[in-house]
């Protein structure tokens, strides 16, 4: 079932490497650049968290713009009629209708977590002006607009919204000693370091 799915996000990764490491090398060099001549303190994880999200923009950018299986396709300006034209046990399902979720969780996730948001309203808000930026654009490049991959989007973007309230209220109930920086900066790097065996 997750099939077309992790084959979508090895491609992905496939396809951006280069650019990647490159982005990577610049914006690292350029933050740690900053904070070292205003003499701010480096915090490890506040630090990976803001270098995911824009890694995560750059894949998106990659995703939406550079994928050329759409040609059999046309505009869609009416809710849900290309999700319900899937089978749910079908690959182009797996791809189409869970992947455009799953491509906005991290965003919802990103938005709350910056945002501090305590209700889902602003999140919402930018998903869907993200997800309509997405959808003009690919429209302009020669790509369709799609309205139910905004609904998707949508959708994506709330469940990231709740991923983060459900870990920061599974995150409060631990010890103080779980919210000390060192504890945080490892964990961050534990998990950077895990990440990266996943994908190479």
């Amino acid at each position: 079932m997750l099939g077309p799915l992790t084959d979508t996000i090895q491609g992905v990764v496939n396809f951006t490497w280069p650019m990647l490491i490159i982005s990577v090398v610049i914006m690292v060099s350029t933050r740690l650049t900053y904070l070292l001549k205003e003499g701010q303190k480096v915090v490890i994880y506040k630090e990976l968290l803001m270098l995911c999200f824009a890694i995560y923009i750059l894949c998106l950018f990659q995703v939406v713009t550079f994928q050329d299986d759409v040609t059999w396709s046309s505009n869609n300006f009416i809710p849900f009629r290309e999700i319900l034209r899937y089978n749910i046990t079908s690959r182009l399902f797996w791809k189409n209708v869970v992947g455009n979720m799953i491509m906005f969780l991290p965003f919802g996730f990103f938005i709350s977590y910056y945002l501090k948001a305590e209700k889902p309203l602003l999140p919402l808000l930018l998903t869907f002006i993200a997800s309509i930026a997405v959808e003009v654009v690919q429209m302009l490049i020669g790509r369709v607009f799609d309205v139910d991959d905004i609904l998707l989007n949508l959708l994506g973007g709330l469940i990231g919204f709740f991923i983060f309230h459900i870990l920061n209220r599974i995150g409060n109930k631990y010890p103080k000693v779980f919210h000390n920086e060192w504890v945080l900066n490892s964990g961050a790097i534990l998990a950077l370091i895990g990440l990266f065996m996943l994908l190479i």
